[in-house]
């Protein structure tokens, strides 16, 4: 079973790394990893005197680590994935757009969503598992139809939208008369007809799987 372990090193005799370095060795045993931690150990404290972190350095298996963000499927031959904490920071990154969005033209809001949706994809390019970035992308898109919900406030303003964009009014009436919130409402058969997919990437707003593939197909 592969597994691998984390060496933090310090600056020494001239040599400077960027802060803390982190280095990650994949092995396949747990054997095999303690005797490489003993060795590289050894090597790195006594014939180039840097300093290892001794309570950061760990055997682990693939799956248990979290690598600058990526960690790695449960299989023989672990695959590179976006890790479960990175989702969180970004969904918590997300929030203020959320809230200013309901006060502010929707194009701005797409317009910063666009270039974070872009760094990310970009920064995790590497990641070989892709459907993070599909499920990322259906919950930007409801964040997107809630907002638009949002703006629109009352219900008769939101059946006459609803109407523009080709819903029937039966549908629209039963959508903007609705008790549910903007979570849920943003979800009933008018918004999705309303906005469906096509309609929010006509509007400018980036798909993250789409800048995934993009960045990942021109390395």
């Amino acid at each position: 079973m592969r597994r691998e372990f984390h060496v933090r090193f310090s600056e020494g005799l001239g040599v400077r790394f960027p802060g803390a370095t982190r280095l990650t060795i994949f092995v396949k045993s747990e054997a095999a990893g303690n005797r490489v931690l003993t060795s590289l150990e050894k090597f790195l404290t006594k014939r180039l005197r840097l300093k290892v972190n001794r309570e950061k350095s760990a055997i682990n298996r693939p799956w248990d680590s979290v690598i600058l963000g990526y960690s790695f499927t449960k299989q023989a031959k672990p695959r590179a994935q976006v890790s479960p904490k990175s989702i969180r920071r970004l969904k918590q990154k997300l929030k203020p757009e959320w809230k200013k969005g309901k006060g502010r033209k929707l194009e701005m809001t797409i317009v910063k969503l666009n270039r974070i949706i872009t760094g990310w994809a970009s920064y995790y390019r590497l990641a070989e598992k892709d459907w993070s970035f599909k499920n990322l992308d259906k919950w930007i898109r409801h964040r997107i139809r809630c907002i638009i919900w949002r703006q629109w406030k009352r219900p008769k303003t939101r059946m006459k939208k609803l109407v523009e964009r080709g819903v029937s009014p039966h549908v629209a009436k039963s959508n903007a008369y609705s008790s549910a919130g903007p979570w849920r409402a943003s979800c009933h058969a008018g918004m999705q007809s309303a906005f469906p997919n096509r309609a929010l990437k006509q509007l400018g707003l980036k798909s993250l799987l789409d800048e995934y593939r993009r960045f990942a197909h021109s390395m």
